[in-house]
């Protein structure tokens, strides 16, 4: 088996993870160099051990590179992108690929034209957490979803320098809620029917520091996707309602519980309980004989690992697990939440 040779262009947090990572440790790729426009992300690099290149330029024109790996600012996803592709590079890009659908456009025609690989790299639908969901979901463990909440909540703002940008595709609706946004879509086999959004302004950046999105979908399904970078109490990661249960997982710890209905002709009545200033049997806790504790799912994949894949397409063995429609989608999906959004800013 002949690994394919991947050159990291931009050595920050998510280009180094993968060169020494992702790709680094992986049976079906390898790191054969490295090139930032930023001389001490190469120095470093050099310090790591990788072969480090003079220029983009020199990336391209070597013909022992088999394929690209994307990992700048979003700004400048699609020009290096394209000429990798004129190249004769495979390309992988991190998400967002880019920040609107008529760019992605433009890059997927260019990879058609070339006959060359594109594809985006959307890791978090290996998350266990979200494989978990979607074993619940498609198994219909708690009889038909009809409301799920998703959300990520952190309390140090927006990391890094450019994602504070506009102009460099900052804001956590691009560098977080592509994730949660490519999971819902990946989840519902379902056109979507309306979506309603608020960003949120509260830490004074030009871009929004989180934002919460109502999503639903033709199949009557509800969706409520939040992404918050000042929370210094984390909501729920999952929050799902069937017809016959409910289920939550707190976090990427895997801690959570799925409670399921006991269909039965005897149904026995709740206890009523005191709430506040009076008698609630409406809110009070299911009678014990009236629900089922089910084991968590075991949310493992049954399609390969992200690399795997890439070496699987490339060399006409199967199709992508994440698909270039499926990606446009997730962007479409943006940029109706932007549009949703405006003149509904949360502000301090």
């Amino acid at each position: 088996m002949k690994k394919i040779k991947f050159v990291v262009i931009g050595f920050g947090g998510m280009g180094s993870y993968h060169a020494r990572d992702l790709i680094g440790k992986n049976e079906f790729v390898e790191t054969y160099g490295v090139y930032d426009i930023d001389g001490a992300k190469n120095q470093q690099a050099t310090e790591e051990g990788f072969n480090v290149f003079e220029s983009y330029e020199a990336v391209l024109a070597d013909e022992q590179v088999d394929a690209i790996l994307v990992a700048t600012p979003n700004d400048v996803h699609k020009d290096l992108v394209i000429q990798a592709l004129h190249a004769g590079k495979h390309v992988v890009c991190e998400k967002p690929v880019t920040m609107s659908v008529a760019d992605f456009d433009e890059m997927v025609e260019v990879a058609d034209e070339t006959g060359q690989t594109l594809m985006v790299h959307q890791n978090r639908r290996w998350d266990r957490d979200f494989l978990m969901i979607r074993e619940l979901y498609q198994n219909q463990m708690i009889g038909e979803l009809f409301q799920l909440e998703s959300r990520v909540h952190g309390a140090n703002g927006i990391p890094g320098d450019w994602r504070h940008l506009p102009e460099y595709g900052g804001g956590m609706v691009l560098d977080w809620g592509v994730h949660l946004l490519d999971q819902l879509l990946f989840l519902v086999d379902s056109p979507v029917k309306s979506v309603y959004a608020d960003l949120s302004y509260v830490l004074g950046d030009p871009v929004d520091d989180g934002f919460v999105s109502f999503i639903t979908f033709e199949n009557g399904l509800r969706a409520q996707i939040e992404v918050g970078a000042s929370n210094f109490m984390k909501l729920p990661r999952w929050y799902v309602k069937g017809t016959q249960g409910t289920a939550l997982i707190q976090d990427w710890d895997l801690s959570g519980q799925v409670i399921k209905q006991v269909v039965t002709d005897e149904k026995v009545e709740p206890t009523p309980i005191q709430a506040g200033q009076g008698l609630t049997k409406t809110m009070a806790p299911p009678s014990e004989e009236m629900i089922e504790p089910l084991a968590l799912p075991e949310g493992i994949a049954e399609f390969p690992e992200f690399y795997e894949n890439v070496y699987q397409v490339i060399n006409g063995l199967n199709e992508p697990v994440v698909k270039n429609q499926e990606v446009r989608n997730v962007l479409q999906l943006i940029e109706e939440i932007f549009e949703s959004a405006e003149g509904n800013r949360v502000v301090n």
